[in-house]
């Protein structure tokens, strides 16, 4: 009897001991500001977004090291939804229901940044996206840190045009919606400047593609009808490893063909023999090469961190950016309430590490200089022209007629798809 005894009070005092323990455990997490991570750690698309779950991680603890905000550290929640893109959305359901998250940075490709897009809006949470991207979408729950369409793909194809006097065009993309809608604007950029259809060519191929060998033929062949020819690359991921190498097999250089690339930055040169590569181009909005003393100190904190080994890349700066940005809206709301930070961060400035000043828009875009930029041996890029002012990103194209008349305003009009010309919301922002 005596014995029971002892045993159901040990048992009721352990019970009270685990929910105590519980419950601290609970308050602790409580106490933390949660931050979610959502890139790729595995599978065709980790070459290019491993870093910037690091980045991420950096940026986090530079803050915790700050003093946290409104009173509370930050936490980074990591997951790896590993290159498969509808793992994506299951994986910011997780963040946001499972671990509480206040705001997710996250994804790379936009079949990926379109898979989570119902869950962000459904669970009315925040993400920030740090890649260029297609436009053609303003989302209420998105703040857009990458290049729109008039930061990046034309001001390429205007430089090669003034510059290069490119007249025939290779569109190279992977097969998904970025390169698609991409290369349908340029396209239509092209012909409206006077570039007939059969100067334009417009091949795509598959994630993780690596048989390049007839390709890069078929783009030798089209450059060699005595018309400056160039390629605008919209290829991702790994598969940029082979499609380079191949143009050096075949003897493609820079000055018979550029190539401007769209999605290959510092990370992805990392892993190439550079030599054959030097003088083909990449459009973007930062390179690590630009001498500026912000740039200056986040390389030296990102190499103290990572190695010296370890590069920095554009999409890197746009969650910098983006980061900063939260930052200082969540401390203006004085909360991480979605409504609340959503509401103020249109007109967030915060310094970009080009040594200008970004601002975040009403569209839910942010001003960006244009940097092209050309490769060096070293793996680096010398820059080779750059926007005078900022330009403002652009959610919907001017060049398509569907999207001219339509303007993105989450302040005054509380819309990401007005129509000006009928003057009414068309209701879905993407």
């Amino acid at each position: 009897m005596n014995f029971t005894r002892r045993k159901l009070t040990a048992a009721l005092a352990g019970a009270a001991f685990a929910v105590s323990s519980f419950a601290s455990v609970a308050t602790a997490q409580e106490d933390t500001i949660k931050v979610g991570i959502l890139h790729s750690l595995s599978g065709t698309m980790a070459i290019s977004e491993t870093t910037l779950k690091d980045v991420m991680e950096m940026l986090v603890d530079e803050q915790n090291a700050k003093g946290g905000r409104l009173g509370k550290k930050l936490e980074a929640v990591v997951v790896d939804p590993a290159s498969d893109w509808p793992l994506f959305a299951e994986k910011a359901r997780e963040l946001i229901t499972g671990d509480g998250v206040d705001v997710v940075f996250g994804c790379w490709t936009s079949v990926s940044r379109k898979s989570v897009l119902p869950v962000f809006e459904e669970l009315n949470s925040i993400l920030f996206y740090p890649v260029q991207y297609e436009g053609e979408e303003s989302q209420r729950n998105v703040f857009y840190t990458g290049a729109a369409p008039n930061q990046q793909a034309i001001p390429a194809v205007d430089y090669l045009m003034e510059e290069e006097g490119v007249e025939r065009w290779v569109l190279a993309g992977t097969d998904y919606v970025y390169p698609r809608t991409t290369n349908k604007i340029l396209e239509a950029y092209l012909k409206d400047k006077g570039v007939a259809e059969e100067d334009i060519m417009i091949n795509y191929t598959p994630f993780g593609h690596s048989d390049w060998q007839t390709i890069v033929a078929d783009i030798k062949a089209f450059g060699s009808a005595g018309k400056k020819t160039a390629v605008v690359s919209t290829i991702n991921g790994d598969a940029n490893v082979p499609f380079y190498k191949e143009l050096g097999n075949q003897g493609i250089e820079a000055s018979d063909i550029p190539v401007v690339a769209f999605s290959v930055g510092e990370e992805e040169l990392a892993g190439l023999d550079t030599a054959p590569l030097v003088g083909h181009l990449a459009a973007w909005n930062y390179f690590q090469s630009v001498d500026t003393p912000e740039n200056a100190e986040f390389i030296k904190a990102w190499k103290a961190r990572m190695g010296e080994d370890r590069v920095t890349n554009d999409p890197m700066e746009a969650h910098y950016i983006g980061f900063n940005m939260w930052v200082k809206a969540v401390e203006k709301a004085g909360t991480t309430d979605a409504d609340a930070v959503i509401d103020a961060l249109p007109g967030i400035e915060t310094p970009n590490l080009t040594g200008g000043v970004s601002t975040m828009l009403p569209n839910h875009h942010i001003t960006k200089p244009v940097l092209i930029g050309e490769i060096q041996a070293d793996g680096q890029f010398e820059v080779v022209s750059e926007t005078e002012d900022l330009v403002p990103g652009d959610a919907w194209s001017d060049f398509l007629p569907e999207s001219k008349p339509l303007k993105s305003d989450w302040v005054e009009l509380k819309c990401g798809n007005y129509n000006t010309e009928t003057e009414k919301c068309l209701g879905s922002s993407s």
